[in-house]
């Protein structure tokens, strides 16, 4: 009986997954001649058997794990793409001084992580954390790119944002629809900005705005650049930058990257 219920259970997770663009795989054992190396338990990978170190795995190697931690259940954003923000956000943080973006923060899971780096590692008191949503959910979408619809992720507030991230000093929140909620910004240098509004109109202006902002040396990230439910910005991205003299690198978590020369 019990391994009915647990068969049942994994179809049905199985189902989800793969509707939201999702595979399920089974971790292949990291081979006998390699069990001695350092921290051998993160050398996986779940979708061949040519294993590879993956700090995002076992709740986080290093201070990773920490940041990884608390945002778990705040986000939708697998713990791969997180430490692709994590580590390029702190090397932002290192070499820069520019703000930090978040364009679609949802229910806070990622700002969570951002506003933490920026609190702990910023340079300069004057770098903040810019937080760009809705939070009511999805706005109007196009209906002939896009298969979201207004309304989607509409389980959040800017309440509950608010009081889940904390740290007045550290970040702004912007309410409302993109690219009006940009009003007043003009003079901004961007020194990171991560980009996850999953509709064409809304990724195509947050890089008409961000990408003139963006400091030599700084990152830009589209989180849903390479998934099928987010077709639109992918089109949004190749579009905007097929006559820049930067190249998104397409990454294998689904995510884009754009290294402002």
């Amino acid at each position: 009986m019990k391994r009915f219920f647990r068969d049942q259970a994994k179809r049905v997770l199985t189902r989800v997954m793969r509707r939201s663009g999702l595979e399920i795989h089974a971790i292949p054992p990291l081979p006998a001649a390699y069990e001695g190396i350092p921290d051998a338990a993160y050398y996986t990978n779940s979708t061949s058997n040519d294993p590879h170190f993956s700090p995002w795995e076992l709740g986080g190697y290093g201070d990773f794990r920490e940041y990884l931690d608390d945002i778990s259940p705040y986000t939708l954003v697998s713990p791969d793409r997180c430490h692709v923000l994590y580590s390029l956000g702190l090397q932002a943080l290192q070499t820069l001084e520019g703000q930090f973006f978040e364009c679609g923060v949802y229910r806070g899971g990622t700002a969570m992580l951002l506003a933490r780096l920026v609190h702990r590692k910023r340079r300069s008191p004057d770098v903040r954390l810019h937080l760009f949503d809705t939070f009511v959910g999805m706005p109007e979408t196009d209906h002939g790119i896009d298969l979201h619809r207004k309304g989607d992720f509409d389980d959040t507030s800017l309440e509950s944002v608010r009081a889940r991230i904390g740290a007045p000093d550290t970040v702004t929140f912007y309410p409302g629809r993109i690219p009006e909620t940009f009003s007043g910004l003009q003079s901004v240098a961007i020194g990171f900005a991560h980009v996850d509004v999953d509709i064409r109109d809304s990724v195509k202006a947050c890089c008409e705005f961000i990408y003139p902002r963006l400091q030599s040396g700084g990152f830009l990230v589209f989180d849903d650049y390479g998934f099928p439910s987010c077709p639109g910005a992918r089109q949004a991205v190749d579009r905007y930058f097929r006559d820049k003299r930067e190249v998104p690198l397409v990454l294998p978590t689904g995510q884009a990257v754009v290294f402002r020369k």
